[in-house]
């Protein structure tokens, strides 16, 4: 999906928190513990935000299709790390970040649809 425009309040305030989701840390922090699990411990923040947006917006919300795509790109590396609590060696740590890349360029993406059609693009440029 490249283009969103809300139809209403409701679908605009979901896109609004979907945004907002999307604009946080999702890289590891300075207290990352070297762990899979810890660094993606903010995916599950967003799973639970794709999850309420789900059940308090309309199933035929456009922004709905956003949230899907945000909701399975991000369950591919929870699925598989979320357990994992063995600190990383060099050949794990390119593949989790490799994971995690694929879940920061997909936010950008739908961050910058998201800003477009809800008018908060010049926030996205900040």
């Amino acid at each position: 999906m490249t283009t969103w425009q809300p139809r209403d309040g409701t679908e605009s305030a979901a896109g609004w928190r979907l945004w907002l989701a999307l604009s946080g840390r999702l890289w590891p922090g300075d207290d990352w513990d070297a762990t899979p699990a810890s660094a993606v411990r903010v995916l599950r923040d967003i799973a639970v935000t794709c999850a309420d947006i789900r059940s308090t917006c309309p199933v035929d919300a456009p922004v709905q299709r956003l949230v899907d795509s945000v909701a399975f790109v991000v369950s591919l590396p929870l699925e598989l790390w979320r357990d994992d609590h063995v600190p990383v060696d060099a050949d794990r740590a390119a593949l989790l970040h490799g994971d995690l890349a694929g879940v920061v360029e997909h936010a950008a993406g739908v961050r910058a649809v998201l800003a477009a059609g809800g008018g908060w693009a010049e926030l996205e440029s900040r």
